[in-house]
């Protein structure tokens, strides 16, 4: 990600004009609207439509389900929101939730970071649809901004320029997410057959061991004879993977003789 910066180093002044929807999330504007007093607020309108992605998934998510969870008609909820896309940010945005706290004064950068990525996580475990939102851009709603303001504050002192702070949240971020995104996939899988996800890893294994029991496989027999290969640990895999990605950020930081572990 590129940040644009103008003379002395200030964010650069094209296109200031924010977009409406943006207004609207940072609660910088009332969406005019012609006709009777509204009787709803944005608040509730973006909690109607989460209502609805807990109860049935995103997919489920229409401005006319919508409106009919309110009681009201499809096209009075166009004066709350410019569009569907606009809700369905709003709701990604306010049920993400806040960040955890921010790193402490005595803490070092990298259990404030490992929180920041668990919290991460968390968020998606607890809305699983927002997922399935579509990433339209860089943060710019308000919890957004928030995290992005915690991860970076996490890597501060760390000898890491700007724009790598930004790009080792990112990493960190796109870490927690591939993982929500491909656990509640095998979840979700698991599910349809009846089976539990350790139920589905054993299986897994069983049929691994029979298909290459004869084939030219050297490196997953080798896998298949440790003890407990067929173990199904979640959790310490998600830790294993973490502390990987922290590992390589910490010997970036170290290399530049600035580390603050």
């Amino acid at each position: 990600m590129t940040v644009k910066t103008g003379p002395g180093g200030g964010v650069g002044d094209a296109d200031v004009e924010l977009p409406e929807s943006i207004a609207l999330a940072w609660g910088l504007r009332d969406r005019p609207g012609r006709g009777p007093k509204r009787s709803l607020s944005l608040e509730q309108v973006v909690a109607a439509g989460i209502r609805v992605a807990q109860a049935d998934g995103l997919a489920a998510v229409s401005m006319s389900r919508v409106a009919g969870e309110l009681g009201v008609a499809t096209m009075s909820l166009y004066r709350y929101v410019p569009a569907k896309q606009d809700l369905l940010d709003l709701m990604a945005d306010t049920a993400y939730g806040p960040p955890p706290r921010p790193r402490a004064a005595d803490e070092g950068w990298r259990p404030a970071l490992a929180r920041w990525a668990e919290g991460n996580l968390a968020a998606l475990r607890r809305q699983p649809w927002i997922r399935h939102v579509p990433i339209g851009g860089p943060p710019i709603s308000p919890n957004q901004v928030r995290w992005m303001e915690y991860g970076l504050a996490a890597l501060s002192g760390t000898g890491l320029r700007g724009t790598e702070r930004l790009s080792t949240i990112m990493l960190v971020s796109g870490y927690a997410r591939s993982w929500a995104n491909t656990t509640a996939d095998l979840a979700e899988a698991a599910a349809r057959t009846g089976q539990t996800p350790e139920e589905v890893g054993l299986r897994y294994w069983h049929h691994l061991t029979r298909l290459t029991a004869s084939g030219p496989y050297p490196a997953i027999h080798e896998l298949l004879a440790e003890e407990g290969g067929d173990d199904e640990d979640i959790e310490a895999d998600w830790h294993f993977g973490l502390g990987r990605v922290l590992d390589g950020i910490e010997a970036m930081i170290e290399a530049r003789g600035a580390g603050q572990t």
